[in-house]
């Protein structure tokens, strides 16, 4: 299900005042983050994000925020890029309302499950505190197309081992390792099948 940011908006999707009023509407809208204090939001859900942006910039095209929640890391990803078209990707109606408020103009929003996307239709996939980095990569990289990545938050200590076997069952290539952010180039088609039905990722992990 599409929906699209509403029309009219007074201020550009790019200025510091509307990524400021983004992070205070995270902040105040219940269910969408466990931060409470302001200057940790913005470390955490705007500085954090746009740490991606020169990985983002070594691949061309679409860009899918897979369980966008709040919309971090895809909001302050798509003011940073406008002309890249990004898609927020919710699995919870009342979070897709909420990132159909504030999506800027070259995002859209899609309520719905990572596993009933079409296959490889972006470029590149970004997650962050989606699931463990086996099911993230296994919900990410079937979307990607060859040529793009899957890039993931996972911190320094992802146990990248596990990541790399996920990563060649689905067509991707060894982990890259950037301060916390994982890319999984997508090296060759994934193979039908995945990502499995919803719920079978997380349940039985690729590795």
């Amino acid at each position: 299900m599409w929906a699209r940011p509403p029309r009219g908006r007074s201020r550009t999707a790019t200025s510091s005042s509307f990524l400021s009023d983004w992070l205070k509407a995270v902040l105040g809208t219940p269910g969408l983050t466990a931060l409470r204090d302001a200057e940790r939001a913005r470390e955490m859900l705007l500085d954090d994000a746009l740490r991606a942006l020169p990985l983002l910039e070594r691949f061309a095209g679409a860009v899918i925020d897979v369980g966008s929640g709040g919309g971090s890391p895809g909001i302050p990803l798509a003011a940073a890029l406008p002309e890249r078209e990004v898609t927020l990707l919710d699995a919870e109606r009342r979070k897709c309302d909420f990132l159909s408020r504030w999506a800027p103009p070259n995002a859209r929003v899609v309520w719905g499950r990572a596993e009933e996307q079409p296959a490889e239709g972006w470029s590149v996939a970004v997650a962050k505190a989606l699931a463990s980095p086996p099911v993230a990569a296994e919900l990410c990289l079937p979307l990607v197309r060859v040529g793009g990545a899957a890039i993931l938050w996972l911190g320094e200590r992802a146990d990248l081992t596990r990541l790399a076997a996920a990563s060649e069952l689905l067509g991707g290539g060894p982990p890259e390792l950037h301060d916390g952010l994982v890319v999984l180039p997508k090296i060759a088609s994934t193979s039908p099948g995945f990502p499995r039905r919803v719920g079978v990722a997380k349940k039985r992990p690729l590795a």
